[in-house]
């Protein structure tokens, strides 16, 4: 197979080595921001669709999402590929305007994550609210987000949703972004000692998160997310950040390219097929259905991996599904996203001209369409509720849903162009 340049690589062939020079040198002599890499967006924008079937209610499409068939799923994907986005939006901050600098970079986009938490939390619950007021239905949607501690005791918890101390379920990924982004300038600061020192303490926090991997016990760092319970944050930002910046460092340049290797390839794929039963029960469900001794020898496996595939503090086998998952979606890619590229003037070029488009929109304005998506998704739950959810509804109203988000990534872009202050 001809050698091709990485998933994680961006556009222009020299731009990794050139970021891995710009990470040492003085900020006068630091390269400038490097273009997006279409497949980072293109990637991204597959995610946001997923997200969205899979945060409806009750939603047909949700059994079919990745998530269903293995380890990992679209979370994987939007936390690697805000790593690889990162890299590019602030790695270059840190490179030409010093530590302070790209720290204040950082700081600023972690203020708008922080906003876009709160802002979404409180739109949904007066959404919520205003469904069981005025709605006149039987489900209660406050309950439906368990929201029921809020409303009574609003006191207290409007304090620890400021405060990140309570949590709810729903609202947990954009509080993991944040806490993650601020680990950043740790990290900068520890690339100074060299790229061993940023493996050895990401790898240690994810240890700390993780500790069955070293006979530590069950309890490891964690978030508290809520003060009634100990019940802690769904997605663990000690655990995550591994995810988060093995994305980083490969757009930066830290980590070398994978071989482009058929063995590879197919190691791979015969992970993917063989960890289907255990890292999924629909798919168990199956082969315990066609074989049901099968099934029972694979049982056990189920208690054995519950730790190594658990999703809150991202257990190993989640992140080895992903990198398995991530290496071929780079080999379908192709070098530089030629493979995405649509060639010819048939329709069926056309058409998948268009899909693209569309889709790396969507990828380019990801926080503002996962805020919108998040929201869209109860009230699509919503709507559904008052149907027999039936093929073709459901089908209707997940294309529908699609077709918000593409309309919101484009508005979104429209105003970050700020067209009323171009010169006529």
């Amino acid at each position: 197979m001809a050698e091709v340049a990485p998933f994680p690589a961006p556009d222009k062939g020299s731009a990794s080595r050139a970021a891995a020079n710009a990470m040492s040198a003085p900020p006068e002599t630091a390269v400038a921001s490097r273009p997006r890499d279409p497949r980072l967006d293109f990637y991204r924008g597959i995610a946001m669709f997923i997200i969205l079937s899979a945060h409806i209610p009750g939603n047909r499409w949700g059994s079919w999402i990745p998530a269903r068939f293995g380890f990992s799923d679209a979370t994987e994907i939007f936390v690697f590929c805000s790593g690889m986005a990162s890299a590019i939006a602030f790695g270059g901050s840190f490179a030409r305007n010093g530590w302070w600098m790209g720290t204040a970079r950082v700081a600023y986009r972690c203020w708008q994550v922080f906003w876009a938490h709160i802002g979404l939390f409180f739109f949904l619950a007066m959404s919520m609210a205003a469904l069981d007021l005025y709605g006149g239905f039987d489900k209660s949607y406050i309950g439906s987000l368990n929201l029921h501690r809020f409303f009574s005791n609003t006191t207290q918890q409007i304090v620890g949703i400021f405060t990140l101390t309570y949590v709810p379920n729903y609202f947990d990924i954009l509080p993991m972004y944040l806490v993650v982004l601020a680990l950043m300038p740790a990290v900068m600061g520890v690339r100074k000692a060299g790229r061993w020192a940023v493996a050895c303490l990401c790898i240690a926090l994810w240890l700390l998160a993780n500790p069955y991997m070293i006979g530590m016990g069950p309890d490891g760092l964690s978030l508290p997310a809520e003060p009634w319970s100990e019940r802690e944050w769904f997605f663990n930002p000690f655990g995550w950040q591994l995810l988060f910046f093995t994305g980083f460092a490969f757009m930066s340049g830290w980590l070398p390219k994978p071989p482009v290797s058929r063995t590879l390839a197919v190691l791979a794929v015969a992970f993917l097929v063989f960890s289907m039963p255990f890292g999924s029960w629909k798919v168990f469900s199956w082969l315990n259905a066609a074989a049901p001794d099968l099934g029972e020898t694979i049982r056990p496996a189920w208690r054995i991996t519950d730790e190594w595939r658990e999703k809150t503090d991202f257990g190993l086998l989640r992140y080895m599904h992903f990198l398995s998952l991530a290496y071929l979606a780079w080999l379908v890619a192709g070098e530089n996203g030629q493979n995405l590229v649509a060639r010819g003037t048939s329709v069926i070029s056309r058409t998948w001209a268009t899909v693209i488009t569309l889709i790396t929109k969507v990828g380019q304005q990801s926080l503002a369409v996962f805020v919108a998506s998040m929201a869209l998704a109860r009230f699509i739950g919503a709507v559904l509720d008052q149907t027999d959810r039936s093929i073709t509804v459901t089908a209707a109203a997940n294309l529908a849903g699609f077709a918000l988000i593409i309309g919101c990534a484009y508005g979104a872009a429209w105003f970050k162009s700020q067209p009323w202050r171009r010169k006529r």
